[in-house]
């Protein structure tokens, strides 16, 4: 039996909370930010809870041993 390989970027994008919640950084932080707002880049540096049960589902399919 073959092991399970873990979906690489899959497991850069998204971490697992404490309380077992999904989180991910938005995209585009450092693409034009001298044009962006301080406002609208704030807004990239934390991280986002992903609340769509399809990506939950993908993203424990990708990556099985992120939890």
């Amino acid at each position: 039996m073959p092991k399970i390989k873990t979906h690489k970027s899959t497991a850069k994008r998204f971490r697992y909370s404490s309380t077992g919640k999904l989180m991910r950084m938005r995209q585009g932080k450092g693409h034009l930010r001298r044009k962006k707002s301080p406002s609208v880049k704030a807004t990239y540096s934390y991280a986002h809870v992903t609340e769509s049960a399809g990506a939950r589902r993908r993203v424990k399919r990708l990556a099985p041993t992120l939890e």
